[in-house]
């Protein structure tokens, strides 16, 4: 058959010649041209003259072993895919195969099993690879002043959004769940802005012990309490003239709530351990994943400050609720982490993106950005299939989701008897679904 007419190239290397005449058997196919050499040299020779899709090789090929072979193809054309063969591969052995770019290390006495489902995988690849040689879909141009990108209506709303707000001096509440990127769109606000030339300072309200909270935003005196060696200034001093974004503003205690809402009225504040009143020109951000109207309504959150800093609300949608943006982002996440640690540019196949879009990323944007660094740190060749997207095991199982949502409602509890068997109807329903 001429060579025109073959699909694919198979090369075996092995100077075992009854091992080449099984394999050959065993993988013939139609569309598939097998080529066979008895020593790594003559393999490198047929590479360098012919096109050539598919390597297998044992590592005791002579005069360069498997790991070696690999080598030189690699340097000669890493598009070719290559799977080393030996009787027992030592831990060294795969380990070294796999980070020069082996797509698999076989043991010889399971090919029997193993060998065409590996091969038929590997063609799939070189298949995949042929497909995705089309125009790359253009990125966003970079702006660094905003990091988020985003192509959906429902993102490009938020973006007009930010664009509105971020002139005035407005607080701004930015809410949406954990891992939607909030404090990128706080950061915007402030670049956007007439301050963006004084300092942009981030707090997390609740990653700090709520006595330490309201020294590290007001500052506090030598001796206010112990462990204050020193005077010290506070977030409130440090920011003047800029934006200071308030993290997770629900987990803030309502001592510290009663000095924020003074500072949103008046611009002013007092030092811990100090009766001398400070002042400060500071516009505030805030974030939360909470419902604040709800914590208000528990009387967990002071309903003056809610009013007071949900002046204009931003609300950051889920991933789910935006998935035209997951390949747009996931390729972003490709390229920049391709950048930053060298690597050659990695492609999504189509099965890949309809995997990322329709997994349900409860960790959002965050969970995507990861999921796209394992990916890459495990890709083992410049395109990654469905199979290659590494998901991260989900913190909650199905019957703990189930868990979870029966605890939200205990939580929410209503307070009087009036509301009683509503609640309890729901918990019911809940835990039949």
């Amino acid at each position: 058959m001429p060579d025109a007419e073959f699909k694919d190239t198979l090369l075996l290397v092995d100077s075992d010649i009854d091992f080449l005449d099984w394999a050959t058997k065993h993988l013939e196919a139609p569309d598939l041209r097998i080529l066979r050499c008895d020593s790594s040299e003559k393999a490198l020779k047929v590479i360098g003259s012919t096109t050539v899709d598919l390597v297998l090789a044992d590592f005791q090929t002579q005069p360069y072993d498997g790991l070696e072979l690999l080598a030189k193809i690699r340097a000669k054309n890493a598009a070719i895919v290559t799977i080393l063969l030996a009787g027992f591969p030592t831990t060294t052995q795969i380990i070294e195969a796999t980070r020069l770019g082996a797509r698999d290390v076989l043991r010889k006495e399971a090919l029997n099993f193993e060998l065409r489902p590996v091969v038929e995988s590997a063609f799939q690849i070189i298949e995949s690879r042929r497909s995705a040689d089309q125009p790359e879909q253009e990125l966003p141009a970079a702006d660094a002043r905003i990091k988020m990108i985003g192509q959906s209506r429902i993102i490009q709303e938020t973006f007009k959004l930010v664009g509105r707000v971020a002139p005035s001096d407005a607080p701004v509440l930015v809410s949406g769940e954990s891992g939607t990127g909030k404090e990128l769109i706080a950061q915007a606000v402030h670049e956007y802005s007439p301050r963006r030339k004084n300092e942009f300072i981030a707090i997390n309200c609740g990653a700090i012990p709520d006595n330490l909270l309201e020294s590290e935003l007001f500052g506090h005196e030598k001796g206010s309490f112990t462990g204050a060696m020193a005077r010290r200034a506070g977030r409130f001093e440090q920011c003047d003239g800029g934006t200071l974004f308030l993290d997770e503003i629900g987990d803030m205690p309502q001592s510290v709530q009663v000095k924020i809402l003074r500072v949103l009225q008046d611009g002013s504040f007092s030092r811990v351990g100090s009766n001398e009143t400070l002042s400060s020109d500071v516009r505030i951000v805030a974030a939360t994943n909470k419902d604040l109207a709800y914590e208000v309504a528990r009387g967990r959150f002071r309903e003056d400050l809610y009013y007071r800093l949900n002046v204009v609300e931003i609300h950051l949608p889920p991933l789910r609720d935006r998935r035209e943006d997951i390949p747009l982002l996931a390729e972003f996440f490709l390229q920049r982490l391709a950048r930053k640690y060298g690597l050659a540019k990695i492609k999504l196949s189509g099965e890949a993106i309809d995997t990322l879009r329709n997994h349900r990323w409860t960790g959002n944007v965050r969970e995507l950005e990861n999921t796209m660094a394992r990916a890459c740190a495990l890709a083992e060749s410049s395109l990654l299939l469905a199979d290659d997207i590494p998901f991260a095991r989900s913190p909650w199982s199905e019957e703990g989701q189930i868990a979870k949502a029966l605890n939200t409602l205990i939580a929410l509890q209503p307070d009087n008897e009036k509301d009683t068997a509503e609640w309890i109807s729901k918990l019911l329903e809940k835990h039949n679904e």
